[in-house]
């Protein structure tokens, strides 16, 4: 059997406190020649990655954002895609001519108003009351004069007035 050793004190650093580990660890090490090198090496292998990583990162970068850029003009594509298989119905094909063209069946009537007034915001109406209220415009008369004149004037269009419009 070994003799023990007996247990050296230990040092107490200025100030009365102990150290602790890591301190402890950080006192005992040692420069070699062989921490020098293996320093260097790690040093400059840090400056000669370090571009090849900044420029890894702008690609990895670059490539995310023309991902995102696909996926948009793909839901794009898909958007036109689903707008063309409408133009295959014809009753679509109807309803934009008869919207945007203002297209009619022969027999049809069609009634253009110029000059009306601008749509007031459905939340800004007048209250609705419970008593009967009589027209102050005799609107039948304004109607039939307005019908007449129209009818009946030989005046270039240039010349006309038109309710609402400009001067």
């Amino acid at each position: 059997m070994r003799p023990e050793r007996p247990e050296r004190p230990r040092r107490l650093a200025v100030g009365g406190r102990e150290e602790t580990a890591p301190e402890r660890w950080l006192r005992t090490l040692r420069a070699s020649g062989f921490s020098a090198i293996a320093l260097g090496l790690l040093i400059l292998a840090v400056v000669v990655l370090a571009p090849s990583l900044r420029l890894l990162v702008e690609q990895q970068q670059q490539i995310a954002a023309l991902e995102r850029s696909v996926e948009a003009q793909r839901a794009e594509v898909a958007g036109l895609e689903s707008e063309l298989s409408r133009w295959s119905d014809p009753a679509y094909i109807e309803a934009q001519a008869r919207e945007r063209l203002l297209f009619i069946y022969p027999g049809e009537y069609s009634y253009l108003v110029t000059g009306a007034p601008d749509q007031a915001d459905p939340g800004e109406t007048q209250p609705v009351s419970a008593e009967l209220q009589t027209t102050r415009v005799d609107w039948l008369a304004g109607i039939l004069a307005a019908t007449f004149q129209a009818g009946l004037t030989e005046a270039p269009a240039s010349e006309l007035d038109v309710v609402g419009g400009t001067p």
